[in-house]
């Protein structure tokens, strides 16, 4: 299968460095490839620059986010949720459509700093607005409530946890649950929550697992659904 990552940040090069190893192909979508590979300065999470990650994973090329989204049969969004419509966008909704996009962004809002709230809420949610704004594409929205470690390494949090799915195509949530299943997870432990407007739900879960981060001091931890 090939697969096109958008976004250059962790997320980004966890999913792409894990579907690289399963032994799909894959493209790392970012916004100027010759600019990407040309910096060298961290991230603001203090991660090395997305260079040094694709020198140690020759597998993964960097495209444009034009060309990644006509590579891909299967779109990855891992870029910041304020500007995951302008990159798709950018991507172009003719090589979108028809195809499945794994939603994994999270609506942050930095406005007033930290911690972030987030926008839209409660009767709105970034996985909506980009069905909304891509109608021929198959959105799914998935594990955006966990670490990116944890996303495909579901081993690293011990017993029982679980991964959510949201989305208004069946054929399409399950091909992402076989996906999740390749990264580890158990069948049982995904809970198909319903259409594409569930992920108002697993995305207000951010507040509450940011503040779990910050009490654990540590990001190996997971949402449990007991009776599930």
């Amino acid at each position: 299968m090939r697969y096109a990552v958008l976004g250059t940040g962790i997320v980004g090069q966890t999913i792409a460095g894990k579907l690289a190893t399963l032994g799909h192909e894959v493209v790392l979508g970012t916004r100027d490839p010759e600019a990407t590979m040309a910096r060298t300065d961290l991230d603001p999470y203090g991660n090395p620059p997305a260079a040094q990650w694709l020198a140690r994973h020759p597998l993964v090329r960097p495209l444009s986010f034009a060309d990644a989204a006509a590579f891909g049969e299967v779109v990855v969004n891992t870029t910041a949720g304020a500007a995951s419509l302008q990159v798709l966008e950018t991507a172009g909704r003719d090589r979108l459509a028809g195809k499945v996009l794994i939603d994994i962004a999270n609506p942050l809002d930095f406005s007033a700093g930290m911690p972030p709230a987030l926008n839209p809420v409660n009767t709105d949610s970034l996985g909506e607005r980009i069905q909304r704004t891509f109608p021929e594409t198959k959105v799914v929205k998935t594990l955006n409530t966990m670490n990116a470690a944890v996303m495909v390494e579901p081993s690293r949090v011990a017993g029982t946890h679980h991964a959510f799915v949201s989305g208004d195509d069946t054929d399409a949530k399950k091909l992402v649950t076989g996906l999740l299943t390749e990264f580890g997870w158990p069948t049982g432990s995904v809970i198909d929550l319903g259409d594409i407007s569930t992920a108002r739900g697993t995305e207000m879960l951010l507040p509450i697992w940011l503040r779990l981060w910050g009490a654990l001091g540590h990001a190996d931890f997971n949402f449990h659904i007991a009776g599930a």
